[in-house]
């Protein structure tokens, strides 16, 4: 697995990122925007992430534990996708994901929103 450096503190965040989200507590997430707009606009688009596997979900996406930072086997909630202010966003990410892992979770996010794949 191949990562970019962290950003610091005064860049912005990229898509693959993986950051803890300050929502009803702390809770990761991946910027699934584009960097030109990461870099200029005040929100971001994301996908959660989730260490409860469901079954029924067809668009959750797994993520191995040790990837993008995270510390557990995970799941991205594709058709959950957001978007939040960057204010919300902690200041450094855990991680970035693997380009792979990216493109699965493209799949999904363009069938939850309705876009042709």
């Amino acid at each position: 697995m191949r990562h970019r450096p962290l950003p610091t503190p005064i860049g912005y965040p990229r898509r693959g990122d993986v950051y803890l989200v300050e929502l009803d507590k702390a809770r990761p997430a991946i910027i699934l925007s584009v960097d030109e707009l990461n870099r200029h606009a005040p929100d971001v688009c994301v996908v959660p992430i989730t260490t409860k596997k469901h079954a029924a979900f067809s668009m959750r996406v797994p993520i191995k534990k040790g990837e993008g930072g995270l510390d557990f086997d995970c799941w991205a909630k594709c058709d959950q996708v957001t978007t939040l202010k960057k204010r919300l966003l902690r200041k450094l990410p855990l991680g970035t994901l693997a380009a792979q892992t990216m493109q699965k979770i493209e799949g999904p996010v363009k069938v939850g929103l309705g876009l042709s794949i």
